[in-house]
């Protein structure tokens, strides 16, 4: 198992050469952390999305502060050796004071190395640029942000026009002026992908954007099929631990009550033929 990352190494990871791409998995529980732990993944992200796929809402937006700090110390124990990131929640970052007290919160209560905020807002500039200078690091996300995902008006790719394009990269450069270490780019072309990893010097952590960025991140839900909906069409699931659990289950669930046992529609065990 290799050692663990610092945001050293992986802002310095580009400079490399023939460097190899960075991997990032979602992880919400202390048992699923001691298996990531226990393996060469570079990132753990306790995202919020586990709003979908733990607490059954139907957007990230319910996930509050107190989620993610929950959430977040039952990964922290489970991975102790891994570079953990954690994501601030909506409404968590709603002004420059909030944010900031947020984000400190989470960070240190958590054990994490880096927060994970969504945008390129002159608000979140702000807040980046401030956690950076005392000592807190963030990782930047643009492209699909799911907090916004009202505001934009739906799940979609982003950066199919010129004028989308120049925007996104425009947002990526003034993040990492502000002082980012790395960048999600969730849900982009992937020419605007391959755009914006050629024109900034630090990782870009891509999902659903192509293979043209320096490390990919994946829902661990997704990739293990582990709900009963099909995953999203970017994610091509490894195993369907949906399934296989259920017929585990069933079988399991037979041999309290084999064939012999059965019981009729009175309620009655069946009797025996004379």
């Amino acid at each position: 198992m290799q050692k663990s990352l610092t945001t050293k190494h992986i802002r310095h990871h580009k400079k490399e050469k023939n460097h190899r791409n960075l991997s990032m998995l979602t992880c919400y529980d202390f048992q699923t952390a001691q298996l990531l732990n226990d393996t060469d993944l570079d990132m753990i992200l306790v995202g919020d999305s586990l709003g979908n796929v733990v607490l059954g809402f139907d957007s990230t937006i319910p996930v509050s502060l107190d989620n993610m700090i929950l959430f977040g110390q039952a990964v922290r124990k489970g991975a102790p050796e891994k570079f953990l990131v954690l994501d601030l929640p909506f409404g968590s970052t709603n002004s420059y004071e909030v944010g900031l007290e947020n984000a400190c919160k989470l960070f240190q209560q958590t054990g994490a190395q880096a927060v994970k905020l969504e945008g390129a807002y002159a608000d979140n500039l702000k807040i980046i640029k401030r956690l950076t200078e005392i000592g807190v690091a963030v990782m930047g996300h643009i492209g699909l942000t799911p907090q916004s995902v009202h505001q934009l008006g739906g799940y979609y790719t982003h950066g199919k026009t010129q004028h989308e394009h120049n925007e996104l990269l425009n947002q990526a450069k003034l993040l990492e002026a502000a002082g980012i270490f790395s960048l999600v780019l969730e849900c982009v072309q992937k020419d605007v992908a391959k755009s914006i990893t050629e024109n900034i010097s630090i990782p870009t952590i891509g999902i659903g954007s192509g293979e043209h960025v320096d490390g990919q991140v994946l829902v661990i839900n997704d990739l293990f099929h582990q709900g009963k909906n099909d995953p999203p069409k970017f994610c091509t699931p490894v195993a369907n631990f949906y399934e296989l659990k259920k017929n585990y289950l069933l079988q399991y669930l037979t041999s309290l009550n084999p064939p012999s046992k059965s019981i009729n529609p009175e309620g009655l065990h069946a009797a025996p033929l004379s």
